[in-house]
């Protein structure tokens, strides 16, 4: 009876071990969701870009008009950069030298509905919207992966990552699939990790950018991809809003913003991100801390058990040898 009490306590230490580990492996998927998917929400944004559409140089403020942010290869060195549909002849920008206005027209109330509490703003305020559809007078700002080269290269699509955002309010950008689905964050300058999405190969989305306040809003957005070489690339660019008529242009452009890359995200300029940081890249290093927590606490029952085992034996072999003759 003896044996079988502690072959059945044994198997209870080894139950709760594996159900301790299970539950510290379990945590460690939690913490690691799938990355956001941007998906293709809106109809007839189907467009095609020619692989010798210029570089244009010089300073401009777009205020109207189609607009995109996309990668693109310059002087055989990827970057992230402006596609310029406002006029006849599409051109490719500098982030350096653009500014986005976001005009007074763009101003909406924001709606008394709990599925846009997301957006930090309350109900019946107004806010600056750069809507998902094209509206008159209003700049139209989405991104697009279908430079030719950018197509022939890449390996499925890139990683568009919002690293930080400088400004007097604050910045959402979400899609939306019609008026009665729900809502998709993007982005949100109100979380201070980092925030990527994934983009397909040949993409060309567009979607709403809602800002809280009027004046300059600097936002820098990281694009990385895996190339069918094997390489890696990133590079990370600043966008430069001008909210509201009333905000100066030269400010704007004037304006600078030393914005810190989140944890798990290297700063401006620094190594290309790897195909591991798609999924979030700061969870990576905390799940394999859980996973390796798991594994030692697994190992440590294991070996108290054993050792609980052994003093046990040793205990009954010392009794029996004190024990008188006739007793043994």
């Amino acid at each position: 009876m003896a044996g079988r009490a502690r072959r059945t306590r044994a198997t209870t230490v080894i139950l709760r071990g594996a159900l301790a580990t299970s539950i510290v492996l379990a945590t460690a998927q939690a913490l690691a969701p799938p990355p956001a998917r941007a998906a293709e929400p809106t109809p007839n944004l189907s467009q095609s870009i020619a692989a010798d559409q210029p570089l244009a140089t010089g300073r401009v403020e777009l205020s109207a008009g189609h607009i995109d942010i996309g990668p693109r290869y310059v002087d055989d060195r990827w970057t992230l950069l402006i596609h310029d549909g406002t006029q006849a002849q599409p051109v490719w920008r500098d982030p350096d030298d653009t500014l986005l206005r976001v005009s007074d027209a763009a101003q909406q109330t924001v709606p008394d509905d709990p599925a846009y509490a997301f957006l930090g703003i309350e109900a019946g305020q107004q806010a600056y919207v750069v809507p998902q559809v094209q509206v008159q007078d209003v700049v139209w700002l989405g991104w697009n992966t279908q430079d030719p080269r950018v197509m022939q290269t890449i390996d499925r699509g890139v990683t568009l990552t919002l690293l930080g955002v400088r400004g007097p309010g604050t910045l959402t950008t979400y899609l939306q699939s019609g008026n009665f689905a729900p809502p998709q964050p993007l982005w949100r300058s109100a979380e201070s990790t980092a925030q990527p999405f994934w983009v397909e190969v040949n993409t060309h989305t567009h979607a709403n950018w809602v800002f809280s306040a009027p004046g300059v809003y600097l936002v820098a957005v990281q694009v990385s991809a895996d190339l069918v070489n094997g390489e890696e690339v990133s590079a990370t660019r600043t966008l430069r809003f001008a909210v509201g008529d009333a905000t100066s242009a030269d400010e704007a452009f004037a304006a600078t913003a030393d914005i810190a890359a989140p944890a798990g995200q290297e700063p401006p300029g620094q190594e290309p991100v790897g195909a591991d940081n798609r999924t979030g890249g700061s969870q990576t290093p905390l799940i394999t801390v859980l996973a390796g927590t798991a594994v030692v606490l697994a190992v440590g029952l294991v070996v108290l058990l054993l050792r609980g085992r052994g003093a046990r034996r040793r205990a009954e072999r010392e009794r029996a040898i004190a024990a008188p003759e006739d007793q043994r």
